[in-house]
């Protein structure tokens, strides 16, 4: 899949004392471009726990901080699928701000089931999305 690139303001309430980005929030932001991402692909995960049970949770996550992110920043989030397994799905996830790279972040997803919690198959129209 190609990349996804999604955007976001630093806002005050995202900075600690120093006036930098809390590094707890970079992990937020990485989040939201994450549902971003699905809903662009169209699927909303509302609708993939009524209609499948299905839930994505974190199950790894490796991240460097390079740079600092500051108050009023415009950060692009980059995301870009690298792995996609049955119950799983790998992906680098990069925060810059204009092309520096600031944050950069492997996240491995599970999915599973939103009643029982055990891992869950993703549904054939999902995997075939993300395969092209």
């Amino acid at each position: 899949m190609k990349e996804f690139i999604w955007s976001i303001r630093v806002y005050y309430e995202d900075t600690d004392a120093a006036g930098i980005v809390y590094y707890a929030n970079y992990l937020k932001f990485m989040e939201r471009a994450r549902t971003e991402w699905l809903r662009y692909l169209g699927f909303e995960q509302t609708q993939l726990k009524q209609q499948h049970n299905l839930i994505f949770v974190v199950r790894k996550i490796s991240i460097d901080y390079l740079k600092p992110a500051l108050f009023n920043d415009l950060l692009h989030i980059k995301t870009r699928l690298t792995r996609l397994g049955k119950i799983s799905l790998t992906m680098t996830q990069e925060v810059l701000r204009d092309a520096e790279i600031l944050c950069v972040a492997e996240v491995k997803l599970a999915t599973i089931n939103a009643i029982n919690r055990r891992p869950q198959a993703l549904p054939p129209d999902i995997t075939t999305t993300l395969i092209n």
